[in-house]
C-alpha cells in the first residue's frame, strides 16, 4: 500500500525520468526537478502520520527525531498536536521568514547605536537621558510588527 500523496509520486516520477540512462537533462531541469521533489515530500502528510503511528506504537520524541534526522525539538516543532496547532506553527513560522533580515532605513529620527556614536556616549547613557526627559524618543512600529527606538537630538 503506497503512502506517499499522488503529489509526491508525481514528482518522483519526474526526478527518476530525468535520472534514465538514456536522459540527458539541462542541468537547471535537474535542479528544479530535485528541488520540486523535496518540497512535495516535505509538505506531503505521509511523515505526519508516520510519526504518529510511530508513538502511537511507543516510540519517543528521540526515536522520531533519529529516524528524522532532526532533534527532537524539531521534530515536536514539526510534528506535535493537533493539525491545527501544527498548521498555525507552521503559518507564523513562515511569516517571520518572509519579513526582511534588514532594518528599514527610512525611519525617522536615529537609532540609539546612532545618537550614542554622534553624541559620543554609550547607548546605555542614551536610554537614561531619555528616562530622565533630556532627549526625545519614540517607539515606531513598522508594518510588518517590529518596533524600533528612535531617538530626537535637538
Amino acid at each position: 500500500m503506497p503512502f506517499l500523496s499522488i503529489e509526491s509520486r508525481a514528482a518522483l516520477e519526474r526526478l527518476r525520468a530525468l535520472d534514465a540512462p538514456d536522459a540527458v537533462p539541462a542541468p537547471l531541469d535537474r535542479l528544479a526537478a530535485v528541488r520540486a521533489l523535496l518540497a512535495v515530500v516535505d509538505a506531503d502528510a505521509a511523515a505526519l502520520r508516520a510519526v504518529r503511528d510511530a508513538l502511537d506504537a511507543g516510540a519517543s520524541w528521540s526515536d522520531v527525531a533519529s529516524a528524522a534526522q532532526l532533534s527532537p525539538a524539531a521534530c515536536r516543532w514539526r510534528w506535535q498536536g493537533s493539525d491545527a496547532e501544527i498548521a498555525a506553527r507552521h503559518d507564523a513560522g513562515r511569516k517571520r521568514s518572509e519579513r526582511p533580515s534588514s532594518r528599514p532605513t527610512e525611519l525617522p529620527g536615529l537609532s540609539v547605536a546612532e545618537a550614542s556614536r554622534q553624541l559620543g556616549v554609550t547607548a546605555q547613557a542614551i536610554y537614561l537621558r531619555v528616562s530622565r526627559g533630556q532627549l526625545r524618543a519614540e517607539t515606531i512600529t513598522v508594518a510588518d510588527g517590529r518596533s524600533y527606538k528612535r531617538v530626537f537630538p535637538e
